[in-house]
C-alpha cells in the first residue's frame, strides 16, 4: 500500500463518515459505503483488499484489549454464568437452526454447517462500535453482549476443528492438519501463558520502563503487549481478539492503566475504521449481479432465523422482552470470523469458491443492514418503562416544606430544614434516585412537578414554602410558571442554573434564587488563597469584595440585560493601558511662547 492508497482511505472516510452520521445511520455504515466505492469493485483504487483487512483486524484487536482495561478480572469472573450458559445457548441453539436454514437451500450438509457456523459468531467489531457510540457497553446488557462476544471468540478453536473433522469425512483433509484435541490443548495452553505472563510479568515490565521516562517507549511497549498476546493466541489457534482481551483485563488493575489506554485509544479508532473500509472493498459485486435473488434471500433467511434463535434463549435467561428484541437485532448478523472459517474450508475442499464468495457477500450485507436495522427498531420501540415497585406516587401530602426534585443539591439543602425539625414533603421523578435516597432514610414520593394535579397532591396548596431543586432550568421555568399562578401565597426558593436563568427568576417573581455552585465556588476560591499563604482575613475580604461585585453586576443586568456589568468581573487577560499623555514638539514650543507672552504682558485693569 503506497502514500496514495493512504490518502484514499482517510479520504473516503472522512468523507463518508460525517454524512452518515448526520444523517443518522451511524460510522459502521459510513465506512463500509466507503469502502464498497473505492475497491475493486468500485473506483477500483484498491486491487487486494484483503491486505488491507489483515491489517485493519488490529483495529477489533485494539478495541477488545481496551474492553479488557475496563472489566477487572474479578468483574469477568463474576460474568463467568452468561459466558459458558447465556453464550453457549446461543451460539448453539443459532448454529444448528442456521445448518438447517442453508440445508433447506440446497447446500450440502457438511458446507451448511460451515455457513451457519461462519454467520452464527457476530461481528465484534460492529458490536462494541455500536455499544461504544451509544455509551451502552458499561450497562448490565452491554455486560452481557459482551460475555457472548467472548464465548464467539472462544468457538473459533473448536469450529476450525470442525472444519478439520469435516474434510476428514470428505477424505480431502491436509496431512499436515493438526488432530482436534491437540488443537484444544494448545489453544487452552495458550491461554494459560497469557494469563501467568500478565499475573507475574507485565506489572514489572512497565515499571522497569516507566523509570526511563521516556514516553515513546511505553507507547510502544503497550503495542507490543497488545500486538504480542494477539499473535500469539492466533499461533494457538485462537481468534487475536481473545488474546488482546485477556491481555487488557490483566492489566486492568495495573497502575499504568490510564497511561496505556491513552497510548493505544488513537491507533484503535483509526484501524477500525480500516477495518471496516476493507470489509466493504471485500464485497464482490460480480458475484452479487450474478446471485443478486440468491443473496437476498440469504440476507434475510439468515438475519431472521438467527434473530429468532437469539430472542428464544435470552428470553430462557430471562432477560425483558426489549432487551431480548434489542439483542436479536444487534447480534443478527455475521462476523469477521466467517471470512477466515470460509476460507479454510475452501483450502480443505469442504466448501467450493463460488459457494464461499456468496457466503461471504451475505455476511457483509448483513454487517451493512445491522446498524439501519437497530435505529429502525429504536424508533419503533416504545420507550422503556420503569418498574415503580417500591415507590410510592405522591397523593395526600402534607409539609410545611414541598422539596420538588430530591438531587445532590436538594440532598444538602434538607439537612438544616431537618435539623429544624421542619416537615418536608419531597417529591423527584427519578424512579432510582429515589430507591437510593429510601436506603438512607428518606421518604420520597414519586410525582412530576410540572404538572399542577401532582403538585396539589403534593400539598402545595398548604406549603408555607416551595423549593424548586430540579437540575434543568427549563422544567424550573415552568414549575415557577405553575407555582406563582396556582399557589400565590407560597414562598417560592428555587435552584437556579446559570446567570441568565437567574435573571428570568428574578423577573418571575421568585423570592429567593441561587446559582447551584455559587456559594461553593467562592469558598472553594477562599481555601484556594489560605493554603497558597493569603491571610484568612485578607481572603474573607476579597470573597467578600467578589460578591459584592457579583451583586452590583446582577443588579445592572437586571435592568439593562446580560451584557451589562462587565467591567465588573476580573479577567487574566492583560488590560491595555493608555500611554501618558504628551504634547508634540512644535505644539509644546508653542505653547511656551504663548505663556512667555502671558506672563509678560501686564494684567489688565479693571475698569473704573
Amino acid at each position: 500500500m503506497n502514500l496514495g492508497h493512504a490518502v484514499a482511505l482517510l479520504a473516503a472516510a472522512v468523507v463518508a463518515v460525517p454524512v452518515f452520521r448526520k444523517i443518522g445511520l451511524g460510522s459502521v455504515l459510513g465506512y463500509l459505503a466507503a469502502g464498497v466505492v473505492i475497491g475493486p469493485f468500485g473506483l477500483k483504487l484498491f486491487s487486494d483488499p484483503e491486505a488491507i483487512l489483515h491489517v485493519a483486524e488490529l483495529g477489533v484487536v485494539l478495541f477488545l484489549f481496551l474492553i479488557g482495561l475496563e472489566m477487572r478480572p474479578a468483574k469477568l469472573w463474576s460474568l463467568r454464568g452468561e459466558i459458558f450458559g447465556l453464550g453457549a445457548a446461543q451460539v448453539l441453539l443459532c448454529c444448528a437452526l442456521l445448518s438447517g436454514v442453508a440445508m433447506l437451500g440446497g447446500l450440502p450438509p457438511a458446507a451448511a454447517v460451515i455457513g451457519a457456523s461462519g454467520f452464527v459468531l457476530s461481528s465484534t467489531a460492529v458490536i462494541m462500535k455500536m455499544l461504544d457510540e451509544r455509551g451502552e457497553t458499561s450497562t448490565d446488557a452491554g455486560q452481557r453482549a459482551v460475555s457472548i462476544l467472548l464465548l464467539e471468540d472462544l468457538a473459533v478453536v473448536p469450529l476450525l476443528a470442525l472444519v478439520v473433522v469435516l474434510a476428514s469425512m470428505n477424505g480431502t483433509v491436509a496431512e499436515t492438519g493438526r488432530p482436534a484435541w491437540q488443537g484444544l490443548l494448545i489453544g487452552l495452553g495458550c491461554i494459560a501463558v497469557v494469563v501467568a505472563a500478565g499475573r507475574w510479568l507485565l506489572n514489572p515490565f512497565f515499571q522497569i520502563l516507566a523509570r526511563t521516562g521516556a514516553r515513546e517507549i511505553m507507547t510502544a511497549a503497550a503495542l507490543l503487549v497488545v500486538l504480542g498476546a494477539a499473535l500469539f493466541m492466533q499461533w494457538g489457534g485462537l481468534s487475536m481478539a481473545m488474546g488482546a482481551f485477556l491481555a487488557g483485563v490483566l492489566l486492568s488493575e495495573s497502575t499504568f492503566r490510564h497511561q496505556l489506554e491513552a497510548d493505544i485509544e488513537p491507533f484503535r479508532g483509526i484501524l477500525l475504521g480500516l477495518f471496516f473500509l476493507s470489509v466493504g472493498m471485500s464485497l464482490d459485486l460480480s458475484v452479487v449481479a450474478a446471485e443478486w435473488g440468491l443473496i437476498a434471500v440469504g440476507v434475510f433467511a439468515f438475519m431472521s432465523v438467527k434473530a429468532a434463535g437469539i430472542y428464544v434463549v435470552a428470553r430462557l435467561f430471562k432477560a425483558g422482552h426489549r432487551e431480548a428484541i434489542q439483542r436479536a437485532a444487534l447480534f443478527a448478523q455475521g462476523g469477521e470470523f466467517a471470512f477466515v472459517l470460509y476460507s479454510a474450508a475452501v483450502a480443505a475442499g469442504v466448501v467450493d469458491a463460488r459457494t464461499s464468495a456468496s457466503l461471504t457477500a451475505v455476511v457483509i450485507f448483513s454487517m451493512a443492514l445491522t446498524p439501519l436495522v437497530v435505529i429502525v427498531l429504536n424508533r419503533l420501540l416504545p420507550p422503556p418503562r420503569e418498574s415503580m415497585d417500591g415507590v410510592e406516587v405522591a397523593a395526600n401530602l402534607e409539609g410545611r416544606v414541598l422539596m420538588i426534585g430530591f438531587g445532590r443539591f436538594a440532598q444538602v439543602v434538607s439537612q438544616p430544614l431537618l435539623a429544624r425539625g421542619m416537615e418536608v414533603a419531597l417529591i423527584e421523578t427519578d424512579v432510582e434516585m429515589i430507591r437510593a435516597a429510601g436506603s438512607f432514610g428518606f421518604k420520597v414520593y414519586y410525582g412530576d412537578g410540572t404538572r399542577l394535579d401532582v403538585l396539589r397532591a403534593s400539598g402545595a396548596a398548604n406549603a408555607e414554602a416551595i423549593l424548586v431543586c430540579v437540575d434543568k432550568p427549563e422544567v424550573a421555568d415552568r414549575i415557577v410558571e405553575l407555582v406563582k399562578a396556582e399557589f400565590p401565597l407560597a414562598r417560592l426558593f428555587v435552584r437556579a442554573f446559570d446567570r441568565g436563568h437567574v435573571l428570568r427568576l428574578i423577573e418571575a417573581g421568585v423570592d429567593y434564587q441561587l446559582r447551584e455552585t455559587f456559594e461553593s465556588a467562592l469558598t472553594f476560591g477562599k481555601n484556594v488563597l489560605i493554603q497558597l499563604g493569603v491571610d484568612e482575613v485578607e481572603a474573607a475580604d476579597i470573597v467578600r469584595d467578589v460578591r459584592r461585585r457579583d451583586n452590583e453586576r446582577l443588579e445592572l443586568q437586571v435592568a439593562g440585560g446580560l451584557q451589562e456589568g462587565r467591567w465588573l468581573m476580573r479577567g487574566n487577560m492583560p488590560t491595555p493601558t493608555p500611554e501618558p499623555f504628551s504634547v508634540p514638539r512644535k505644539d509644546a514650543r508653542a505653547l511656551n511662547e504663548e505663556a512667555a507672552d502671558v506672563l509678560e504682558k501686564p494684567p489688565k485693569q479693571p475698569a473704573a
